[in-house]
């Protein structure tokens, strides 16, 4: 709730005792040059005020606990990696706005809150199947995020800069203030959302979305005709999220609430560990362990009921409802097989979790003419195999975690307007992995809105 009552965090967290996480393995981290201009940085952020709020972090638990019991849905949208060259007031607006849309369709058809976070103001870097990469003869660190190298293939721009944190700082500052301009300041008014999507069904590609449009028209008519104040739904609450992936910055931004004595990460609301990095006994699950917020965990095919005890009993021992959130990305011919036992295994422990389904990261395919990218009807059938789960299990499907963006970039092959792989030549423009683009996004919020009627 980026516009919360704040609880008031002290400066930092002090202490001479190293914190717990430098003595486990921590991988994918960079290999900086120099250690004194590293520690520099890290102290730099330790003084820096926090980017969010314990009250704003408490609020994002809370509902996401509701989540878990079927009382709200989350959606967790943006890009896969945030750039500093597309860091504008334009790109972050329509970011904003596609979610906005999305949640508008989700709220009609789950008939509950869409909880909106923002994969947002802080998802600068990224992990890395290889260390390096090779290019003819020249072999150069891997690109691991604008807050750790540049994309450009040089020596020079490949060598990992502590200062690139305090950039990353600044500009998810400066994201979440505008995040906070867009969603109290009456550019999210419900009745303006349901016009864009009136605009997008509007579109012959759409057309078969038209009668849900409609039905949806007539529950805004009959509101409006019941008196309901429309001016109070001017203002949504909305968070932001990313990927605890750099220890040294995440271990920087993490504050000491002044009321609770409780620790904070302050870069984000929510903080996910990823697929490459969800090893129990590692060390992005212990900085996450030491932390009160919200936390979520990848897991893919390969997780076994073992790995998510281990987790449950690292991240939420006590099962804190809306503490933990298990993210599934499985790929769509795997997630019917791989994703019942670990349902299953959660619902005889008895702790809490939600269920979100990541139906990206496990489809990632070359096309013919070598671009990274996606089938839409794949990412689909992924999302339907979720829902088929856990309607089978009698257990609730908590949310969606996609990557996408407010362009209209064709990096996704698909969709109702069909781009071919001639197509993603035309505006391919990520840094890293393929992203659903606007029509596409809507397009998904509209199939997932049938089946949480369904």
């Amino acid at each position: 709730m980026l516009a919360g009552v704040m609880n008031e965090l002290s400066a930092a967290r002090t202490g001479a005792q190293a914190p717990a996480w430098r003595h486990l393995p921590a991988l994918q981290q960079p290999a900086y040059p120099d250690e004194a201009a590293l520690a520099g940085v890290v102290a730099d952020l330790r003084r820096r005020p926090p980017l969010v709020f314990a009250g704003e972090v408490d609020s994002l638990r809370d509902l996401i606990a509701q989540a878990s019991a079927g009382d709200a849905f989350v959606l967790m949208g943006g890009d896969c990696a945030e750039s500093f060259a597309h860091n504008t007031a334009d790109n972050i607006r329509l970011k904003v706005q596609t979610i906005l849309q999305m949640a508008a369709v989700l709220t009609y058809g789950a008939s509950t809150p869409v909880v909106k976070v923002g994969r947002m103001a802080g998802q600068y870097a990224k992990p890395r199947s290889s260390d390096t990469e090779t290019r003819g003869d020249v072999t150069l660190p891997s690109f691991r995020g604008d807050s750790v190298n540049g994309h450009e293939f040089t020596p020079e721009c490949r060598i990992p800069d502590p200062t690139r944190m305090l950039d990353a700082y600044l500009r998810s500052g400066t994201t979440l203030n505008l995040i906070r301009a867009f969603t109290m300041g009456g550019y999210a008014d419900l009745r303006e959302v349901h016009s864009w999507n009136r605009g997008f069904t509007a579109n012959p590609a759409y057309k078969r979305f038209e009668s849900f449009a409609d039905e949806i028209d007539r529950a805004m008519r009959f509101m409006e005709a019941a008196g309901v104040d429309f001016d109070a739904l001017r203002q949504v609450d909305f968070y932001a999220a990313h990927e605890a992936l750099l220890l040294e910055y995440e271990d920087a931004m993490i504050r000491e609430d002044s009321r609770s004595g409780r620790l904070y990460d302050t870069s984000a609301h929510m903080l996910w560990v990823g697929e490459r990095t969800r090893e129990a006994d590692g060390a992005h699950v212990a900085i996450l362990a030491g932390v009160h917020n919200p936390v979520g965990v990848k897991v893919g095919p390969t997780t076994s009921p073992d790995d998510i005890a281990r987790l449950m009993d690292r991240l939420n021992p006590d099962g804190v409802p809306g503490r933990l959130s298990l993210i599934t990305r499985m790929g769509a011919g795997r997630i019917r097989q791989a994703l019942p036992a670990l349902v299953e295994a959660v619902r005889a422990d008895g702790r809490p979790v939600t269920w979100i389904t990541d139906p990206m990261h496990g489809n990632t395919i070359t096309s013919d003419n070598g671009y990274k990218t996606r089938r839409f009807e794949t990412i689909l059938d992924e999302i339907r195999g979720f829902f088929e789960v856990h309607r089978a299990l009698g257990t609730v499907p908590g949310g969606i975690h996609v990557e996408l963006t407010g362009d209209d970039v064709t990096e996704v092959l698909g969709g109702g307007e069909h781009i071919d792989e001639a197509g993603l030549a035309e505006h391919y423009e990520t840094l890293v992995d393929p992203r659903l683009n606007h029509q596409q996004s809507l397009e998904v919020a509209f199939e997932i809105a049938e089946m949480l009627k369904g």
